[in-house]
């Protein structure tokens, strides 16, 4: 009874996260002056610890039990049945309390970093409407919730990457990243529209069964795949709609954190969910391995290139979310997951580690940095469990989430091995190369005086420090690895991901790396390095092909809209109060006058009928002259 009434209110998990949320408004509005913005962030917290322990209640009681399903009939009108369904399994509700315990360590170390900031309220108000969209996402089983979620998280992106709205960056960051993510959105309702057509429902059980026994043709499958992967690519910012997570870097970075570690994984979790929809159309299967094998290289790259601190680390999210999307265009959604929960807990660690490193220098240049190691030590340490977690170092989650990728993909697909190799000693490479630059070398003058983080940030950065040592253990609980998992050391493919992971940390070392390397004055190297750092300059070709069209098409619609449509409006308008003023004159008083009026307006009348018939006889007479002239 106990289990069954915890199952039963795990509705309740997401809603605290809304309530403070809501709560929150009276200081984030300055209803609420006298107090300062503190009690709402304390008011989230106390919420988000409520989230977090009710949800740790309810996975101890589903443990071992089999999914239940819970149904509300929002809105059942003739055929159409809008329902919430929710989960309710160890998985799910596995995911949700990941959620809440990272954004209750986020929360946690947002009171140190936001401190000083006077909008404080609104950022926590922000952050709890984060976590609610999160959450309910983990444990929703209907593609119309999950969409509805997804469309949340679009609009938390936008308000909280243009938090600070006073500067030009910032607001231009904000636009980018919603219009980004609106194009994959508008997509992916189309697909939604059609799905519930198809399949008459759009709760994920009813879904794996209506595609069990679908036969569409190939053109509609695919149209209809494409359609559904096009809003996780842009949640999880892929090519080629993964320009937005660069710019999103100018809002908090607290924000950033739960960006890079939940907020892109929810789009693959809902990826992962559509898998048996997607494998009706092979096509779109290989879209998601072309998409996600050319972001993961591309992306691995162009992270090594970037001295921005934050979007060093932001390139190599979308690449390790490529891997994901090659994990599901090959149907393997078990080593999708162990990718998503390894890559969500060692991210959140490295952003708290560089946070900690831009809120004691003030700054985020790697090239003015150096030193750092002895200064603070709890967070180089976060910084180096988290790299290590991240790529295929032992015993670390990441090892063993790309080592099952690894030993699924080695026999079919070999050729998707060495990507995932490239993909991991580059980014160990990159990763090595960001620690020497900021933790190692001679101190900067803005890293001279550096003391360690207080307590509301170093505690969360400590105790997801021990989280991430404690993956492998997590993911053996969550079933995502077998459960002998140190088979894997005994078999060959595994013994090339250390390798790669050591060769990327070594060239990481002695690679030559002077304070120049910002900006170097050798041709081949700075168009090389040019061609990185600016993302293979997609953003400008963006700009003379999709804005360029879209400037143009919208300067001609104005134009029309100016000069055709509202001409004519006017012109109608001149003519009537023309015509109204014109008439006036004639108002006589007099019957005879109106008399003749009438009589003049019929006349015209009848000549108007009658001529179309006189000039029809005329012809017809014409003809028989003719015909009679021809005769003779």
């Amino acid at each position: 009874m106990n289990t069954e009434f915890l199952a039963q209110t795990s509705w309740c998990v997401p809603f605290y996260g809304l309530v403070g949320a809501v709560l929150s408004v009276p200081w984030a509005t300055g209803v609420i002056r006298r107090t300062g913005p503190r009690p709402a962030a304390y008011l989230n917290l106390l919420m988000t610890l409520l989230a977090c322990v009710h949800g740790w209640l309810i996975f101890g009681a589903v443990w071992n039990q089999p999914a239940q399903e819970i149904v509300y009939h929002w809105l059942h009108v003739a055929d159409l049945d809008l329902s919430l369904a929710l989960k309710i399994s160890p998985v799910s509700v596995g995911a949700m309390e990941v959620v809440t315990s990272l954004s209750l360590l986020a929360q946690l170390y947002s009171l140190g970093y936001m401190e000083k900031d006077w909008a404080l309220a609104r950022f926590f108000a922000l952050m709890g409407f984060f976590e609610a969209a999160m959450s309910g996402i983990a444990i929703s089983d209907s593609l119309f919730l999950s969409y509805a979620l997804l469309e949340m998280l679009t609009l938390s992106t936008y308000l909280i990457v243009g938090f600070w709205y006073a500067q030009p960056l910032v607001v231009t960051a904000a636009r980018d990243a919603f219009l980004t993510k609106r194009v994959g959105d508008i997509l992916l309702l189309m697909g939604v529209v059609v799905l519930a057509t198809l399949a008459g429902s759009l709760d994920f059980p009813d879904l794996y069964q209506w595609a069990e026994t679908a036969n569409l043709p190939p053109l509609t499958a695919t149209l209809l795949g494409l359609a559904l992967i096009a809003g996780p690519i842009g949640k999880c910012a892929q090519f080629p709609l993964h320009l937005w997570l660069d710019e999103a870097m100018e809002g908090p970075n607290p924000a950033s954190l739960l960006r890079n570690s939940l907020v892109v994984g929810c789009g693959a979790f809902v990826l992962i969910q559509l898998v048996p929809i997607l494998a009706l159309s092979p096509v779109t299967l290989a879209v998601l391995i072309v998409i996600g094998t050319v972001t993961a290289i591309g992306e691995s790259f162009v992270a090594i290139a970037q001295i921005d601190i934050k979007r060093s680390l932001s390139h190599t999210t979308s690449a390790y979310l490529g891997l994901v999307f090659i994990a599901v265009g090959l149907q393997r959604a078990d080593v999708a997951a162990s990718l998503l929960l390894a890559h969500a807990v060692a991210k959140a660690l490295l952003f708290m580690s560089i946070g900690s490193v831009i809120l004691v220098t003030n700054n985020q240049d790697l090239t003015e940095m150096g030193g750092l190691w002895s200064r603070m030590p709890a967070t180089t340490s976060a910084y180096i469990v988290g790299a290590a977690g991240l790529i295929g170092l032992l015993p670390l989650g990441g090892y063993w989430a790309l080592s099952k990728g690894i030993n699924a993909f080695w026999t079919n697909h070999p050729w998707l091995v060495a990507i995932a190799l490239l993909v991991n000693g580059i980014n160990a490479f990159g990763l090595t190369r960001v620690f020497r630059l900021v933790f190692l070398g001679t101190p900067h003058p803005k890293t001279r005086r550096t003391p360690e983080v207080d307590w509301p940030m170093a505690l969360p950065m400590v105790t997801l420090t021990v989280l991430t040592l404690m993956t492998p253990l997590l993911l053996q609980r969550l079933s995502l690895l077998p459960t002998a998992k140190y088979q894997y050391l005994i078999q060959l493919p595994q013994l090339f991901l250390p390798s790669s992971s050591v060769l990327g940390c070594t060239l990481g070392s002695i690679v030559y790396l002077p304070r120049t390397w910002s900006r170097s004055v050798r041709i081949p190297l700075k168009f090389v390095q040019d061609l990185l750092a600016y993302d293979f300059y997609i953003d400008r070709l963006y700009r003379l092909t999709v804005v360029f069209l879209v400037d143009i098409s919208s300067k001609i619609t104005a134009w029309i809209d100016r000069y055709l449509v509202d001409g004519l409006v006017n012109l109608v308008g001149f003519a009537t109060v023309f015509s109204g003023q014109s008439l006036k004159y004639n108002t006589s008083g007099k019957a005879q006058f109106y008399a003749l009026t009438i009589l003049l307006g019929v006349s015209l009348l009848v000549l108007l009928m009658i001529w179309p018939l006189n000039q029809w006889s005329l012809s017809q007479w014409s003809l028989e002259q003719l015909s009679l002239f021809s005769g003779q």
